[in-house]
């Protein structure tokens, strides 16, 4: 069974949170994190999430909720195919002073740079982080999480239909500033609720 765009938000918020913190997320947890007013909601999506086998969880047990066999089998997958994603390295260029070449050349793999990490790629477009070097065309990996770090350059949904590329920080007014690299850009300063964090960047790829 497919997920919609949401459930698959919710999904990756849970697997997220029980990642970063070591236990499942409560109800209010989520609702809070996703930006959710109705605890029914959250209720609603984990039973569909379960009903499909992404979500198992213990009843009448306190944070109980952990990633189903449907989901762990996904990861699984990713994390193979992007183990096959592998290219020759056949030594070190110098950018200064020469340097030596490698005695035994060996490969790397988009696996080196993501590790166990629930990845996925986008292409950029436009110019609002050129001077973190993210140009027009590139691609970046970005970690699937719902959850960011002050200053992390993060994929995030305004309002449930635009998606922007910035980076994340809180205000103490409770709002979000989504600050671009760009001087001739100004920031977009906007309430908490109406931002969903989709994920981190990793990583740039660049085609010549």
């Amino acid at each position: 069974m497919v997920l919609t765009r949401r459930q698959r938000e919710v999904m990756d918020y849970i697997a997220d949170f029980l990642r970063e913190h070591g236990y499942s997320p409560s109800f209010q947890e989520i609702a809070r994190g996703m930006g959710l007013s109705s605890l029914a909601t959250v209720h609603k999506h984990v039973l569909t999430l379960e009903r499909k086998g992404f979500l198992r969880r213990g009843y009448n047990q306190s944070r109980s909720i952990e990633p189903g066999p449907r989901y762990l089998q996904e990861a699984r997958r990713a994390r193979q195919d992007r183990a096959r994603a592998e290219l020759p390295l056949l030594g070190r260029i110098a950018a200064g002073q020469p340097v030596e070449a490698l005695e035994q050349p060996s490969t790397i793999s988009l696996g080196d740079f993501t590790g166990n990490k629930d990845v996925f790629v986008l292409q950029v477009k436009g110019d609002s982080m050129i001077e973190e070097h993210i140009l027009d065309g590139d691609y970046i990996l970005v970690e699937k999480t719902g959850q960011v770090a002050d200053g992390d350059i993060a994929v995030a949904l305004l309002g449930g239909s635009e998606s922007t590329l910035k980076r994340f920080y809180r205000e103490p007014d409770g709002r979000v500033r989504l600050q671009p690299a760009n001087a001739r850009l100004k920031p977009l300063v906007v309430p908490a609720a109406e931002v969903t964090v989709q994920g981190r960047v990793i990583g740039v790829l660049r085609r010549y």
